[in-house]
C-alpha cells in the first residue's frame, strides 16, 4: 500500500498529514510525529499536497477549519483500529461543533457508561485528530484533560469553535 505525507503549519503548529490512495491515515502533531505515521516499514512518498487529492482536500478542509469556515469535514477515513476503537472513534464525529461531552457521555453514546477508560484509551489512539474530534471530549467535572496535542492545543480548538459558533448564532 502507498502512503504519501505532507505537512501544512497552522494556528496550532505544523501538522503532519498522512494518507493512502483512497484515504486520510493520520494526522501528527510536530512534537509527535511517528505516533501515529508509524506505517511498519511501508515506503511513504513526501509529496505537495496538491500532488495526492486526498491530501489536498484535506489541507483545503483544515485550512477552512481553522479560518473559521468548516464546521464539518467532508474527507474519505483510513484510520486503522480495533473494532473498539472504530466504534469510539465514530461517536466523536457525531459530537456537534462547538459542544463538548464527558468521556463516560461518550460511553453512554457507546451502549455502556462503565467504559469510560476504555474510551479514554481510544480516544487517546486516534490517528484523525481535529477531523475526527477527540478535542472534543472533557473530564467529568467540564475540565480539559488528555490529548497528543497537549491540552493548550485541545483548549486552542476548543475555544476556536466556541467562538465561530457564538458568532455565527448571531449573525
Amino acid at each position: 500500500m502507498n502512503h504519501y505525507r505532507t505537512t501544512m503549519d497552522s494556528p496550532i503548529g505544523e501538522l503532519t498529514i498522512l494518507a493512502v490512495d483512497d484515504g486520510l491515515l493520520a494526522i501528527d502533531w510536530r512534537d509527535d510525529v511517528g505516533h501515529h505515521t508509524d506505517v511498519s516499514g511501508s515506503p511513504v512518498s513526501d509529496v505537495a499536497p496538491e500532488d495526492h487529492p486526498v491530501l489536498q482536500r484535506v489541507v483545503h478542509q483544515l485550512r477552512e477549519y481553522f479560518a473559521g469556515e468548516r464546521t464539518h469535514f467532508d474527507l474519505p477515513l483510513a484510520a486503522q483500529g480495533t473494532t473498539f476503537q472504530q466504534q469510539a472513534w465514530d461517536a466523536l464525529v457525531r459530537i456537534p461543533y462547538g459542544e463538548t461531552v464527558s468521556y463516560g457521555e461518550q460511553a453512554t453514546m457507546l451502549g455502556d457508561k462503565n467504559k469510560a477508560r476504555a474510551v479514554g484509551a481510544a480516544n487517546g489512539r486516534n490517528p484523525i485528530p481535529i477531523i475526527v474530534p477527540c478535542h472534543r471530549v472533557v473530564g467529568s467535572n467540564g475540565k480539559l484533560t488528555g490529548f497528543a496535542g497537549g491540552l493548550d492545543t485541545k483548549a486552542w480548538l476548543l475555544d476556536h469553535e466556541f467562538a465561530v459558533r457564538a458568532a455565527s448564532t448571531t449573525t
